[in-house]
């Protein structure tokens, strides 16, 4: 098929097939773009992609703009950040593009390292393509892709990165009100984790069998905060951590922490009109948030799994301190 631009801005770079070498681009407007929560394919039907081998899709790429990353824990707010961000003439954002994500599961299906090394380099210079000329590029890749952040900040080294969290009780309560679901994620994930030899805790093999849904979920993100934990002090000018809850009680302060630490000229008028618009929406659906919505969704997890959680709060303390984990991950964006 002839391509015809493929490179210009409303192409995204969607996936990579490594049997064939070939890219898949799919066309995607910014509006399309931001009606989504996730660039994923259950999230995109009907597009029709383009497939192009790698190295024709590259010789045509133009050079990256600055590209800064939001990776996160799950159920922390990031989608409501980088949707918040995406501003024209300051910022385009990509929140989960699956290109990211199917670089994870090359590697995870016995990918040479090098090659998924150089073909990971390339994907982030093929998604550094904002929609205008001077746009900074921010990327929220999915949180099965943690295993390469260390990877993707070394091969990028005037990137910035906003590590993003919630605490642990309130991760327990979205996961449990979540019903089955939930449950079934938070396995997926640890498998993941596993595979990837993520999960430095202290467990043997077995252990995992043993443990409760919401005990895997806690492991899952106990892996993930010693990864945040690593980041934050090895690159301790680039990296900032942020907490769901310090995003949604002080919304406009984190937008300017965010906007300096990745340069962006995001003015006090442009950080007012976000908060009063994207705040006020779910990230995930565009349905609109009533004041306190937030609250009570969480109290209703919390109440009818209140025991489980409790203990699993307590678990994982325990579990954090056997392995070293400080009580909290340093570096926050938000200071006091």
């Amino acid at each position: 098929m002839t391509l015809i631009d493929p490179l210009a801005p409303q192409w995204l770079v969607h996936r990579y097939d490594e049997t064939s070498d070939a890219l898949h681009l799919v066309e995607l407007d910014r509006a399309r773009r931001a009606s989504v929560p996730f660039l994923v394919d259950r999230e995109l039907p009907g597009m029709q992609p383009v497939f192009a081998p790698r190295a024709d899709v590259l010789a045509r790429c133009p050079p990256p703009a600055p590209l800064h990353f939001i990776f996160h824990s799950a159920f922390c707010c990031s989608t409501l950040l980088v949707k918040a961000l995406d501003r024209p003439g300051v910022a385009s954002t990509l929140s989960e593009p699956q290109l990211l994500a199917d670089m994870t599961g090359w590697r995870q299906r016995g990918g040479d390292p090098r090659s998924v090394q150089t073909v990971l380099d390339q994907a982030m210079t093929l998604l550094a393509r904002p929609f205008e000329t001077g746009e900074a590029m921010v990327v929220k890749p999915s949180n099965v892709v943690n295993g390469l952040a260390e990877a993707m900040m070394t091969m990028r080294p005037s990137a910035k990165a906003v590590l993003m969290h919630a605490p642990l009780r309130v991760f327990l309560a979205s996961i449990a009100r979540k019903g089955i679901d939930g449950r079934m994620w938070v396995r997926e994930l640890l498998s993941k984790q596993l595979a990837e030899r993520f999960v430095d805790l202290g467990f043997e093999p077995r252990d995992y069998l043993l443990h409760t849904d919401l005990q895997a979920a806690a492991v899952g993100w106990l892996a993930q905060k010693a990864l945040f934990v690593r980041m934050a002090a090895k690159w301790p000018d680039r990296v900032r951590t942020l907490d769901s809850e310090v995003l949604v009680a002080r919304p406009a302060e984190s937008l300017r922490a965010v906007a300096k630490l990745f340069g962006l000229a995001l003015d006090d008028g442009a950080v007012t009109e976000v908060v009063a618009t994207q705040f006020a929406r779910n990230a995930k659906d565009g349905s609109a948030f009533t004041p306190g919505q937030r609250v009570t969704e969480r109290a209703a997890g919390e109440a009818l799994h209140a025991d489980e959680i409790a203990k699993v709060v307590v678990w994982a303390a325990a579990v954090a301190r056997a392995a070293g984990l400080p009580d909290d991950v340093a570096a926050p964006l938000v200071t006091d």
